[in-house]
């Protein structure tokens, strides 16, 4: 938390400063207002007008700079939740495949919305009430001894008191405060997989499950901060007990110095406000440090452990220039074998087929040569070089890689194609046609500046491989890896794509394929037929 105060220390203090002019206002309109009725005391008719004048003026005072904070904090606020969401973004990049994938996007998107709305109300909104609090405090405690000097010790005695009480309840609102993250991130995962399912549910008739689902997910949400709220409250309320008691034994004291005649009469009026401004202000300082704390678990969710060491002091992976090897590659999901003792080459420039069953490992091995699972024994080497040597990132820059699955930002085929980088208009004109997407825009109005939608939702199956597959050429990497990369598309686009592919001299290309005519075969360099783990054993 502190670091991003720090960070963004010009937008907080610039919308603290009128924050504290407030504070001030507040309490020499109480001084002012002591004037108002010592001159009513008096019988005073023009000091009376005067300091009415006066009070008046203040208050408009107030006012206006009361604008100008709303605006400044309000901005600091989204710079500072900006911030952390990008620190979020940069921990997420930072997670290995394994330990990304662990995790649903349900919980990732829980983190960017629900978090932060956490982190706003706990610790961003309570940093500036505390800042408030504080302020109204210290300005009180001078007002008050502008009146008489023990009013001060008096004050100092209720802090002393209201600091320590909260610090009973730290670690329960710590630990509320965890499971409240929690609880809502997977209530956040099951709603959205009932909004993915929303179209089966329909079909078969079963609204009723859609409409109570969305009900219970809600109330998953709602009741852990329904939790922390009670608990929160009702810490507070006991601190404001003895916030009570301590105010009422303040306003005896300046009630007694009046009588005795060490004050005016008309501070009788200062001095029970000032004293409720204090009050007040000790006992929202209890509730917002209980707040910091309940902000914590949040915060420590930005922070990613990484099983890689820095990016920077590694040195880069070259292009291709020999063979890429696999020497007695082993790998296996928790105790379920999949790859055993595997041993293969794949030469510059090659076109390589992995063909076998299912389960015998073929996308599991793209995945290894993408540096996406590192747990494995053997060795995978780039013209010699270990790949372990190499982050994902690294290794990606000479890589490309089209799965089936294709995944297409709500944006325009031509982002979904470059991703933001610039190419020239023969680069965009080859990879179009090379994908074979180039029939499909021109039945498009819109060309590339077709939308997508989201999840590529406007186009069909195929149409979203032939965007990928031009996403993977245009960005020109020496490697390609395909699995069933064309299996959405027609026998026709199909032979242009897979032509294209094998015709690229550049390209060293290993692709996926659960079916392979022999026809097809005999132009791949080499076809490799991985066998099920069972049978790689035996063998």
């Amino acid at each position: 938390m502190a670091r991003y105060l720090v960070k963004f220390k010009g937008d907080v203090l610039l919308a603290l400063l009128p924050l504290v002019v407030i504070c001030g206002m507040l309490s020499v309109t109480s001084l002012v207002t002591a004037q108002v009725f010592q001159r009513v005391f008096e019988g005073d008719l023009s000091g009376l007008i005067k300091w009415m004048l006066i009070l008046t003026g203040a208050w408009f005072l107030v006012q206006a700079v009361s604008v100008l904070h709303e605006l400044l904090q309000a901005r600091a606020i989204r710079r500072l939740n900006n911030a952390v969401r990008e620190d979020m973004a940069e921990a997420l990049l930072r997670m290995s495949h394994q330990d990304y994938h662990a995790k649903g996007a349900g919980e990732y998107l829980s983190r960017f919305t629900n978090d932060v709305n956490q982190i706003e109300n706990l610790a961003w909104k309570p940093f500036f009430q505390l800042v408030e609090a504080a302020a109204t405090s210290l300005f009180s405690v001078i007002a008050l001894l502008t009146i008489h000097w023990s009013l001060v010790l008096a004050a100092l005695l209720t802090t002393v008191v209201m600091v320590f009480v909260p610090q009973l309840f730290n670690k329960r609102m710590e630990a509320l405060g965890a499971v409240c993250s929690e609880e809502q991130a997977k209530a956040t995962g099951a709603l959205k997989d009932l909004l993915s399912g929303r179209d089966v549910l329909r079909s078969f008739g079963r609204e009723v499950r859609f409409s109570q689902g969305a009900g219970k997910a809600s109330d998953q949400i709602e009741k852990p901060r329904y939790r922390l709220a009670y608990v929160k409250g009702f810490v507070s309320a006991g601190v404001g007990c003895v916030n009570v008691i301590c105010q009422v034994l303040v306003t005896g004291l300046v009630g007694l110095l009046a009588i005795w005649g060490y004050t005016q009469a008309g501070s009788l009026a200062a001095g029970g406000n000032l004293c409720g401004m204090l009050s007040n202000g000790l006992g929202s300082i209890a509730g917002l440090l209980l707040s910091f704390s309940s902000a914590k678990p949040f915060f420590e969710k930005i922070t990613v452990r990484t099983e890689e060491a820095e990016t920077h002091a590694r040195m880069e992976l070259e292009p291709l220039a020999d063979a890429i090897t696999l020497e007695n590659l082993r790998f296996q999901y928790g105790k379920r074998p999949i790859l055993h003792n595997l041993s293969l080459q794949f030469q510059k420039g090659g076109k390589y087929a992995i063909t076998g069953p299912s389960g015998c490992g073929k996308s599991t091995l793209l995945k290894l040569l993408l540096g996406w699972l590192p747990g494995y024994s053997g060795a995978i080497r780039f013209d010699g070089k270990d790949a372990k040597e190499f982050t994902p990132e690294q290794l990606g820059r000479q890589m490309s890689y089209i799965e089936q699955n294709v995944f297409l930002f709500n944006s325009t085929i031509r982002d979904n194609i470059t991703l933001g980088e610039t190419f020239t208009d023969a680069q965009m004109e080859k990879a179009l046609r090379d994908s074979a997407l180039i029939g499909d825009l021109a039945a498009m109005p819109d060309g590339l500046d077709t939308i997508v939608g989201e999840e590529g939702g406007n186009l069909s199956g195929g149409q979203k491989q032939r965007v990928a597959i031009a996403r993977a050429l245009i960005h020109n990497r020496s490697i390609l890896l395909v699995d069933e990369g064309t299996s959405a598309l027609d026998q026709k686009n199909a032979d242009i794509v897979e032509k294209s592919l094998l015709a690229n001299p550049d390209l060293t290309l290993i692709l996926v394929s659960h079916h392979l005519t022999e026809a097809r075969k005999g132009q791949f360099s080499e076809v490799y037929e991985l066998e099920p783990p069972a049978a790689s054993y035996a063998s």
